[in-house]
């Protein structure tokens, strides 16, 4: 049974993140400065201007240019659509490089513990310590990919039940719940 992510609080940008590895990856790598849900529509845009497919291999090969154009076209998938754009080719080109394609080898390949996977994602251009733990907690939480200590590598957004990030994102309720969180942190942040 495949895992139902809610994260784009879109019905057919959702399924495609729930099927797709490449898709919530790239959902993840969009999630800066924009609203969650936007970055995570993002991957669904992409999919349908390339004919219904998302595809490691046809983003990496992608002309540049045209690239930027396809993701630049209203509505663009990120604020920064060009630059975004060429970041998406970018890991896309990496992941064909270093996995062959196949993004689930980050978190499958030789089963390696949470830290490794956290490592490996860390190793992913655009991706972060911050970013990385998010996806790893995401992995565990929504989609069953629990390796040893994957908790712990994920930090406080492995922690159950947590509302800290898209990791917990599971419906329009726990959206609010998170997005409230984060404003809370934000203001404390600003007094101390």
């Amino acid at each position: 049974m495949t895992p139902k992510i809610c994260i784009a609080q879109n019905p057919d940008a959702d399924a495609l993140l729930s099927e797709s590895p490449l898709a919530l990856l790239i959902g993840m790598l969009l999630d800066q400065q924009i609203p969650m849900e936007v970055a995570f529509n993002g991957p669904f845009k992409l999919y349908t201007r390339l004919g219904n497919s998302l595809d490691v291999n046809v983003v990496a090969e992608y002309d540049p240019d045209e690239w930027v154009a396809l993701s630049t076209t209203p509505p663009a998938i990120h604020r920064y659509g060009a630059s975004m754009g060429k970041r998406v080719q970018v890991l896309c080109q990496y992941l064909v490089a270093e996995y062959d394609g196949d993004v689930s080898a980050i978190w499958e390949r030789g089963e390696p513990d949470g830290k490794e996977v956290l490592k490996r994602l860390k190793g992913l251009p655009g991706y972060g310590e911050q970013k990385a733990k998010i996806f790893l907690a995401l992995l565990g939480k929504q989609l069953g990919v629990v390796p040893v200590g994957w908790r712990e590598a994920a930090g406080d957004y492995g922690v159950v039940d947590s509302r800290k990030s898209v990791a917990d994102v599971t419906s329009a309720e726990t959206l609010a719940e998170v997005r409230a969180t984060k404003k809370a942190a934000k203001a404390a942040a600003k007094q101390g």
